[in-house]
């Protein structure tokens, strides 16, 4: 007998209906990727991650845990370490009569469930549970702000008691050697590995350490805003930001002028590269460490949030062989992760990909990637010339600054090359007069653009805190809803919880609005038409615009009011 598929089971639990079954059928089909039913159905903002892995467990007969319920005794946790637990990704929930409850993310690996009876010495009845939940269980249990604390303090105990404060902030004083031996020293480098590994388990974005006037302070970008991480004592600056500095082979002799460097390094079992800042302060040099994860550019453009309807058409506009296609949006929205997703899936061996960035931020196989070098004389403009030359099918240029860039990346886009880039604009048909602005030919933009994406990064509401309101007449209006006072509208909040800090709001999402070119928008555009026409046009030929995404990701409970006005609206 056929077993229930995660379809039927979540049409029997009133979670989707038929209809939207059999229309995520029907996209699975077209998108020939191999892309699992429950995978597809989250993308599209039909269910949540969580209904996902319960679906799975009834599906596998497997009981679904919700682990942040749980209050699971210490000496459970301590039942196996968290190296086991982060390389399987399980964590101990239970422990009784000889044998261990395991939440897991994929309660079929045997392989794991074979390891940790070894280990524990007891036999294994494996849960499921999703990754978020288990990854929050063990960065809070085994390494959670306590064990941050217990742990730091014991490394400042362990730094040389006998280095005085003055010998380790003077510029003047402290020799070179002095710094590098401190820098060298195993407390020292423990406090920096400690740091970044904070930051990866929290998912932070950007790592600062900000020397104040008697301490250093540590701080973490974490979906999108700042937030404390820790103070460490002042003698300690020195040598830490030595050993940044170090390992990013940057010059420690010179702090009075502003570095750049880099490095790698493998964390929980993934791969992460850190570009580093330096910047010299009134209290010493301020670091800052930008971490890419390059297990992220293997993302599929489906699960950055992209609506199922502007993701078929993105793909018709990269698949052209020709033309050229922009991505817009603010420093930190998501160009560069949307532009890397691309050329993985375009990277298919067949074609000569050659990419110019400043810098490149994350290595892909296959692909020439060629740093901008200014010093050297290597620009956007020239770096272009000079990849025309090395027989190119696509050509990824970092960002269109000036007129040069421009008409040299549209003319390859009329002569046969598909091209991508970034541009700094609000929305999408605002690209159009920018290269116009710019000094390209009219002509020339209205011939080359095959399509513009502008898209911005909101925070999503954390699952564990989630809760439904009615929200007031006034902000709904903002949002330009037609509002029916007999008909309230439930919108979605987080109320803070543990597992999202307080904050309510647990990772990031895309709001994304895509402008294809058409005649009418040529047209427009070779008589040089303002943003406000091209977006009337657009809008009249079946653009979605930022604000109609991010509505819909409102009413969906993805995200909330507040969060779509700050970062949608208030431009």
């Amino acid at each position: 007998m056929r077993g229930r598929t995660v379809g039927e089971i979540l049409v029997e639990w009133g979670l989707i209906t038929e209809a939207q079954l059999e229309d995520a059928l029907d996209k699975q089909r077209q998108l020939r990727s191999g892309k699992r039913l429950g995978d597809l159905l989250v993308s599209m903002g039909l269910i949540a991650e969580r209904d996902r892995v319960r679906s799975l467990g009834e599906q596998w007969g497997v009981p679904f845990v919700d682990i942040g319920d749980l209050d699971i005794p210490n000496e459970v946790v301590g039942c196996i370490g968290p190296e086991v637990a982060r390389r399987f990704k399980v964590f101990p929930v239970a422990r009784e009569n000889g044998r261990v409850t395991l939440a897991m993310k994929n309660p079929l690996d045997i392989f794991a469930i074979d390891e940790i009876r070894l280990v524990t010495g007891a036999d294994v009845e494996p849960v499921i549970a999703t990754e978020d939940d288990i990854l929050n269980a063990i960065n809070s249990r085994y390494s959670g702000a306590a064990g941050m604390s217990t742990a730091m303090t014991d490394l400042i105990k362990d730094l040389d008691p006998g280095v005085s404060l003055e010998e380790i902030t003077s510029d003047d004083d402290v020799s070179i050697d002095q710094l590098v031996e401190q820098s060298s020293e195993a407390p020292v480098i423990r406090l920096a590995n400690l740091i970044i590994t904070r930051a990866v388990q929290d998912k932070a974005s950007d790592i600062h350490l900000e020397p104040a006037k008697d301490l250093l302070r540590v701080r973490l970008r974490v979906d999108g805003i700042l937030q404390d991480s820790m103070q460490v004592p002042k003698q300690v600056q020195g040598a830490l930001i030595s050993r940044f500095k170090i390992v990013s082979e940057m010059d420690i002799a010179e702090k009075r002028a502003p570095q750049d460097g880099r490095f790698a390094a493998n964390i929980d079992g993934r791969p992460y590269d850190f570009r580093v800042s330096s910047l010299p302060g009134v209290h010493g040099e301020k670091i800052v460490l930008r971490i890419l994860d390059k297990s992220s550019i293997g993302v599929g453009l489906e699960k950055l949030g992209i609506p199922i309807q502007v993701l078929e058409q993105f793909e018709k506009v990269y698949a052209r062989s020709y033309g050229i296609v922009l991505v817009t949006g603010p420093t930190g929205s998501g160009k560069s992760t949307t532009l890397y997703s691309v050329l993985s899936k375009l990277n298919s061996g067949e074609k000569n990909i050659l990419t110019l960035e400043n810098p490149v931020e994350y290595e892909l196989n296959g692909i020439t990637q060629v740093n901008i070098n200014e010093k050297a004389g290597l620009t956007f403009a020239t770096g272009l010339r000079s990849m025309l030359r090395q027989d190119p099918d696509i050509m990824m240029v970092g960002e269109i600054r000036d007129k040069e860039t421009g008409t040299i990346a549209i003319e390859a886009a009329l002569t046969g090359h598909l091209v991508l880039s970034t541009l700094h604009t609000n929305d999408a048909p605002t690209a159009i007069s920018r290269l116009i602005e710019m000094g390209v030919e009219p002509f020339l933009v209205a011939s080359s653009v095959a399509g513009v994406l502008a898209q911005r990064l909101v925070r999503t509401i954390c699952p564990k805190c989630k809760e439904a309101y009615t929200p007031p007449i006034e902000a709904v209006k903002r949002l330009g809803m037609d509002y029916d006072p007999n008909q309230p509208v439930t919108f979605y909040r987080g109320k803070g919880c543990d597992a999202c800090r307080r904050t309510g709001y647990k990772g990031r999402c895309g709001v994304y609005e895509l402008m294809t070119m058409n005649d009418a928008i040529r047209e427009l555009t070779l008589r040089k038409g303002g943003t406000h026409e091209i977006k009337e046009v657009a809008i009249r030929s079946g653009m979605r615009t930022l604000k109609d995404d991010a509505m819909e990701k409102i009413l969906l409970g993805i995200t909330t009011l507040e969060e779509a006005l700050r970062v949608i609206y208030a431009g």
